[in-house]
């Protein structure tokens, strides 16, 4: 698998990331090596995993497969901090202790001395920004995380924070953003990805297949086993389900893997792949077999009439 730079660092990462939301939830350890065996024998490196994944549980079985599946050092370990169940509910508190503490246990679970990329899972408006970008300036100078990022962040809010962490002679720069992104949801080109470019962050890509949807397994329902049919997930799909130009342009990629003898996910995965300013699209699959089908786009290329169209029936 290809390899591309993160930003304006010299950490590379394969093109292609894999997601472990669902790991110690949906994806037991069984699967989960299933997956990351897949992965790594298709050349994958970037596995993007964090503290509010399944409680912790996700960080814990990436943590037990390393060393075993694959050395710790064949691999760029992406972790995230700042968002967690508190209450029954998802609570955000990025402040400097808070953000360390979750940090030092995330280091436990994952079974390291360090991760490659430690990022903000989600701006916080209760805590300043320079408060946040202090832990992530104090976890490179200890040696906790080797690069830093922000996730989930506003075309403003990336400007502000690239900007701030540049502004003192020595700090360390961001090296990405992680954001949503895919052809049911392009609105990270109007302002988020300009600033990423300018600030030279690299762009991750988090539901390339627009929360499932472009798969086109909602076509003509709700499959019993799908992420909408589950109640955890259902308000997470339900913006895209019932919207008609969702529907449009699920229908043009429908049509478009039909004339290129491809599958929906396929075309709609490699769409995102190859948008300028994308460094790497996060997947995440229930199975190794899901997981496979997405990683056989690493020898495809769009015909440029095909992306054109799809551009032009997914504008927003």
């Amino acid at each position: 698998m290809q390899q591309r730079s993160l930003g304006g660092t010299g950490l590379r990462v394969s093109r292609l990331g894999l997601g472990t939301m669902t790991w110690g939830r949906d994806t037991d350890e069984h699967e989960a090596r299933d997956q990351l065996t897949a992965f790594v024998d298709a050349g994958g490196t970037l596995l993007d995993t964090a503290a509010a994944y399944a409680e912790g549980r996700s960080e814990e079985l990436v943590g037990r497969l390393l060393g075993d599946v694959v050395a710790r050092q064949e691999v760029v370990v992406a972790t995230k901090a700042g968002l967690g169940p508190r209450a029954g509910r998802m609570h955000v508190d990025t402040s400097r202790g808070a953000m360390l503490r979750t940090l030092d246990a995330s280091l436990k679970r994952l079974g390291v001395d360090d991760v490659d990329l430690w990022q903000v899972h989600t701006s916080d408006p209760s805590t300043p920004v320079e408060e946040t970008l202090s832990a992530l300036e104090i976890a490179v100078t200890s040696g906790r995380a080797a690069h830093i990022g922000i996730s989930n962040y506003t075309g403003w809010q990336t400007a502000q924070a690239a900007t701030w962490q540049r502004a003192l002679p020595g700090r360390v720069p961001l090296a990405s953003t992680q954001v949503e992104y895919s052809l049911v949801n392009r609105s990270i080109e109007h302002e988020t990805l300009p600033a990423a470019e300018a600030m030279d962050l690299g762009v991750l890509a988090w539901s390339p297949l627009g929360r499932g949807v472009l798969t086109g397994k909602y076509r003509t329902g709700t499959p019993s086993d799908s992420r909408a049919a589950d109640s955890q997930f259902a308000r997470f799909l339900a913006p895209y389900l019932d919207d008609d130009r969702v529907v449009a342009v699920v229908e043009a990629v429908a049509r478009a893997a039909d004339g290129l003898g491809l599958t929906p996910a396929q075309v709609a995965l490699t769409w995102v792949r190859d948008r300028p300013g994308v460094t790497a699209p996060i997947v995440g699959a229930r199975t190794a077999a899901q997981l496979e089908a997405a990683l056989s786009v690493e020898g495809l290329n769009l015909p440029r009439e095909i992306v054109e169209a799809l551009d032009d029936v997914s504008a927003d």
